[in-house]
């Protein structure tokens, strides 16, 4: 016996008399024909229903009030349930009390499933393309808790089925109001919501019955609902990596089961990796006049790499999406513009603040491994970089922040290898501008330091280089411009100027910009000896307006600022003072040196 049959037998709490005297005047008066008096009446019951749902949210200790929001809530199921239910009350009441519903879903697991139900007769009795306004119109009302969003999505799911026509734009419309509320849920979690899983598991079954349909269409009306699919498949995966890592028993099973997508979709890890298949199925749904569309899709690039990073850290995920993640990883190995766009798509990963520190690492790793350390001997001079430029320089930002903030040394350390790894896959002739592009947008001196010692790094090698391939042109001719000046020009000055003598103006702030300062220091100073060393000048370091500008401009306010911090500190027993002597004092002695250097210069 069903326990709505149960109840028959049972008197009736004062509460559900209630409702069912509600009812019952919903029913007179719609079917009477008087629709103000028919809304008032329909009004009068959502407000008792927020009543009691409300009262058993509010104190989820009383029994009683779970009890009485059950006790209504199985009767208004009963009453759709009704073979004498008039299909007018019902379409009347499914414009209003799914959303109402819905909220006692969060009371129980049994107001859950009796709310499911609810909604299941809804669908079933109701137009299906008026039920996917109604749920979509209850979706944005943006409760944040799992359980009020459960019932609505499983709603969609069954409603997508029942659609008869113009699947692909129905779908289109709902999928922003789904993806929508996930994020918002999945980022910002309510205190002991504890049903993430389960929603994410009806956000599936959501993919199933698109998948469904689309198994039903041909032609263009197919393809365009299976990129659309795809690239909701592709959110998903992102929110579930976010949300779901820690959970990591149901968050595998999630991956594998949305990796199940990619062949029916035509998504392959190579074009997930290098973004073409994003690029593809976004074609596909938005077409040329609809590029808004994706906002609400703004996580399916994150979504792509991190379904290969998945495939390549979890067993049976690559065999879920039917893939062979070795032939990927050698073909972007072999290929150095399809490496590129690689890792322009690995820095969605890098850049995505929500995402768990380990997932980065892996996605660290995955670089480092399509990446050869010798890899800037193999680099084709001759290839078009301009346009991979901006997405090379923002995946080089990403690391940096992951060096940053990494929580653990061996993350930052991994991180800083892939750094250097990515910066030699880039051409000589474009290293040096990314470098200084990123020097003149970091706020770190630590950062910045760093970059400037790479950038010395890098001006090093290419002397020795020089050095050892004699440069004999240039000897016979007593020309002493560089033939490949890709480091030694005079922007490497305007690098050493940036730290000491900084945009806004003045000498740096010391001693918090110390590292940057003692780098700069130490580049200047290479600079200089090398040039004088080998009697050259492709800097135009020794140039006299250069010197005379080094030398009153940087070098003697830097001069005067150090001796006076270092005066008003060396006394003082203070941890703060102490540490400012200890910082300035290797840049004090890199200063004097500098100082002496040009000053033998200038005589």
């Amino acid at each position: 016996m069903s326990e709505e049959s149960a109840d028959d037998h049972r008197p009736s709490s004062p509460l559900v008399l209630r409702v069912r005297q509600i009812l019952n005047s919903c029913s007179k008066l719609i079917e009477g024909g008087d629709s103000h008096q028919s809304e008032n009446s329909v009004s009068e019951l959502v407000n008792f229903l927020e009543t009691i749902s409300d009262a058993a949210l509010s104190d989820p200790d009383n029994v009683d009030a779970q009890n009485n929001a059950l006790e209504v809530l199985l009767e208004i199921h009963g009453y759709l349930c009704s073979p004498s239910s008039d299909q007018e009350v019902i379409d009347a009441l499914s414009l209003v009390l799914p959303k109402t519903v819905a909220k006692f879903a969060c009371v129980s697991d049994r107001c859950l499933e009796i709310a499911d139900s609810v909604i299941d007769r809804f669908i079933a009795m109701c137009n299906p393309r008026d039920m996917l306004s109604i749920l979509c119109e209850a979706l944005s009302k943006m409760i944040k808790a799992s359980a009020y969003v459960a019932p609505l999505l499983s709603g969609l799911s069954k409603v997508f089925l029942s659609i008869q026509r113009r699947h692909f734009e129905q779908v289109k419309v709902a999928v922003p109001v789904i993806v929508s509320v996930l994020k918002v849920i999945s980022s910002e979690p309510e205190d002991g919501d504890t049903e993430i899983d389960g929603l994410f598991d009806r956000a599936v079954g959501i993919a199933n019955s698109i998948h469904e349909v689309c198994t039903k269409l041909e032609g263009i009306v197919n393809e365009k609902l299976r990129a659309l699919l795809g690239l909701y498949v592709l959110q998903i995966m992102a929110l579930v990596s976010v949300s779901m890592f820690y959970k990591q028993s149901s968050c595998h099973q999630l991956v594998s089961r949305l990796s199940c997508f990619y062949p029916y979709c035509s998504i392959s890890y190579f074009g997930l990796m290098t973004g073409s298949d994003v690029d593809k199925m976004t074609n596909i749904v938005t077409g040329e006049d609809e590029d808004d569309y994706m906002s609400c899709l703004s996580y399916v690039k994150h979504g792509a790499s991190l379904s290969v990073i998945w495939g390549n850290v979890l067993d049976g995920v690559a065999q879920a999406a039917n893939e062979d993640l070795t032939a990927v990883k050698d073909e972007l190995r072999s290929n150095q513009t399809e490496r590129w766009q690689a890792v322009g798509m690995l820095k969605h990963i890098y850049s995505f603040v929500n995402l768990p520190w380990e997932l980065k690492k892996h996605a660290i790793d995955f670089l480092l491994c399509i990446t050869d350390e010798n890899i800037s001997q193999k680099c084709d001079e001759h290839i078009d970089f301009s346009s991979y430029m901006p997405s090379l320089f923002a995946a080089l930002q990403a690391i940096k922040m992951v060096i940053m903030y990494a929580p653990d040394t061996v993350l930052r350390k991994l991180s800083f290898d892939a750094f250097k790894r990515l910066l030699a896959d880039i051409p000589t002739s474009q290293r040096f501008d990314i470098l200084k592009a990123l020097i003149t947008n970091s706020d770190s001196s630590s950062m910045i330091a760093i970059l400037i010692d790479l950038v010395k790094g890098e001006m090093y090698m290419e002397n020795r280089k020089r050095i050892s391939t004699g440069n004999n042109e240039a000897q016979q001719t007593g020309n002493k411009e560089c033939p490949n000046p890709f480091c030694w020009n005079a922007s490497v000055l305007e690098l050493v100027e940036f730290v000491l003598r900084p945009p806004q103006g003045g000498p740096p702030s010391l001693p918090e910009h110390g590292d940057a300062v003692l780098s700069a220091l130490n580049l200047y100073r290479f600079v200089l000896i090398t040039e004088s060393t080998g009697k050259t000048n492709y800097t135009g370091v020794l140039s006299k307006e250069n010197l005379q500008k080094a030398y009153n401009e940087w070098l003697l306010p830097l001069r005067t600022l150090v001796t006076g911090i270092m005066a008003e500190n060396g006394n003082d027993c203070d941890q703060l003072a102490f540490d400012a002597v200890c910082t300035l004092n290797p840049v004090e002695l890199v200063l004097y040196r500098c100082i002496e250097l040009v000053e033998e210069k200038l005589k």
